[in-house]
């Protein structure tokens, strides 16, 4: 029997502290693929930017494996069903003896991994799913009733309490291994002809391990410890901006973990209140998986509150569009707007008050703006997002009250006081004194051609109210 191991990247685009690479690698020598799936990701609504970004992200992996001699070779298939057969057929050309790869917990991932599962078994085949993209696997971690946890704060307690250095232990990169007679693919092509927007200049968001071991480093010399001061103000640059390389794996979340530790006495709960608050966010983000694999009705768009199925949402397509676009009237969720547009991201603060807007002032169905942040955003997830979403509409897990609903204006005054975001994406109120910026007059309105608000606060909140009094729990 062949020793040659194939290892399947997906979302876990580096070679080092990389599970499933570093066992294949002990294991025999390492064939490295890499499946593009256009149709399939179109459906799951990854946007240009996040596909781009996807495939650069590949084609660096490409080089540092072509450094470990480990070849990189690419198949397309249209949709997960054909990852068995497309799999399969690499196997029997290189005369693999088994497939790695790490897991992924949306369901329609955990189905198409159990179908690879099942095709390898019955070929008499070996497959390793490993867990790498959180310390532990959905199911791991439970109440003392032996339940999945649906609300994030005794999450955490249990996930630090249990926490053991095994868990979130560092595996080294493979030692480069003697040369295949194998020649790699050449980098996937990023022809995004068949989306609908073309993607944003790949200079705004460098792809690969490389830039994200240097905006870790950047983060934790210059502003992780300032993190929780400023992380909620958008004209700061006060988070780290690493969301897009969590999520397509071009850094792990031990690595981070790690780096707060060494700046942070070896402690992740306590001392530097900066760095165990950014920590705190990427327990979040172990949290949302947990939620993802734990209660598949969300993957099937489903609110995780089931009650709130009733709600009544509006049907307001000139309203969403003017969300959209950054007209709704309101400064500061119009400058959000239009920096995630522009961009590809857009601060958590403004993804918050943004979201709240769209399903509580208009009572637009908050599902209608989770697509959109997905067809935009570089770093669209699945379980993050549809976590914030439902969050914010206060019908998902851990959900914010019902009753909580931003008043965007205010939010403004709080987190932008100098009115310096909102100036810098709606360049036609930099003219205006600061306090104006948060809430123009109609006359500055008509001055200016900004936007007149496509609804009033009060009666919106109001209206969200009432909607929400008539559901029943």
């Amino acid at each position: 029997m062949s020793d040659v191991q194939l290892m399947w990247f997906r979302s876990d685009l580096r070679t080092f502290d990389n599970r499933a690479l570093h066992a294949a690698a002990e294991r025999g020598p390492v064939i490295a693929i890499f499946l593009t799936s256009l149709p399939q990701w179109q459906h799951h609504d990854h946007g240009a930017n996040k596909v781009d970004f996807w495939l650069r992200g590949a084609a660096a992996l490409r080089e540092h494996l072509a450094g470990l001699n480990i070849p990189l070779l690419q198949r397309r298939i249209a949709t997960y069903d054909e990852a068995p057969a497309a799999l399969l057929e690499l196997a029997r050309t290189h005369g693999a003896s088994a497939l790695h790869f790490n897991r992924e917990y949306p369901l329609n991932e955990r189905r198409r991994d159990a179908a690879v599962e099942s095709a390898f078994q019955a070929n008499g085949l070996a497959v390793w799913g490993h867990t790498d993209a959180v310390a532990y696997a959905p199911g791991e971690l439970l109440t003392g009733k032996g339940e999945p946890y649906s609300v994030f704060t005794p999450f955490a307690k249990a996930w630090h309490r249990q926490l053991a250095s095994r868990r979130i232990a560092l595996v080294e990169e493979p030692e480069p291994q003697a040369q295949l007679a194998i020649d790699a693919d050449p980098p996937p092509s990023r022809d995004l002809e068949a989306m609908a927007d073309a993607p944003l200049d790949p200079s705004l968001w460098p792809a690969g391990q490389d830039e994200a071991g240097d905006r870790l480093e950047r983060f934790l010399r210059f502003r992780g410890h300032h993190y929780k001061r400023q992380r909620d103000f958008p004209a700061l640059p006060g988070t780290s901006e690493l969301s897009p390389y969590l999520a397509l794996g071009m850094i792990s979340h031990r690595q981070c973990l790690h780096a707060v530790m060494s700046n942070n006495e070896g402690h992740l709960a306590d001392g530097d209140a900066g760095l165990t608050a950014w920590a705190n966010e990427l327990v979040w983000r172990e949290f949302y998986l947990h939620i993802a694999a734990s209660f598949p009705d969300i993957n099937r768009h489903c609110p995780f509150q089931s009650h709130t199925k009733a709600l009544a949402w509006r049907d307001d397509d000139a309203g969403f569009q003017a969300w959209c676009e950054g007209r709704t009237g309101y400064p500061l969720v119009d400058a959000a707007m239009r920096q995630l547009v522009h961009c590809g991201w857009m601060h958590n603060r403004l993804r918050m008050v943004v979201a709240m807007f769209l399903s509580k002032h208009l009572l637009i169905d908050w599902r209608r703006g989770e697509a959109f942040f997905m067809r935009h955003l570089i770093d669209g997830d699945f379980a993050s997002n549809n976590g914030g979403w439902q969050w914010a509409a206060s019908t998902g897990t851990d959900a914010a009250p019902y009753f909580r609903i931003f008043n965007p204006t205010t939010q403004a005054e709080r987190f932008d006081p100098e009115g310096r975001f909102i100036a810098q994406w709606l360049p036609e109120l930099a003219e205006l004194p600061v306090k104006s910026r948060f809430f123009p007059d109609e006359s500055q309105r008509r001055r200016t051609g900004y936007a007149t608000p496509i609804v009033d606060h009060k009666a919106a909140r109001q209206r969200a109210l009432d909607a929400f009094k008539s559901l029943t729990t």
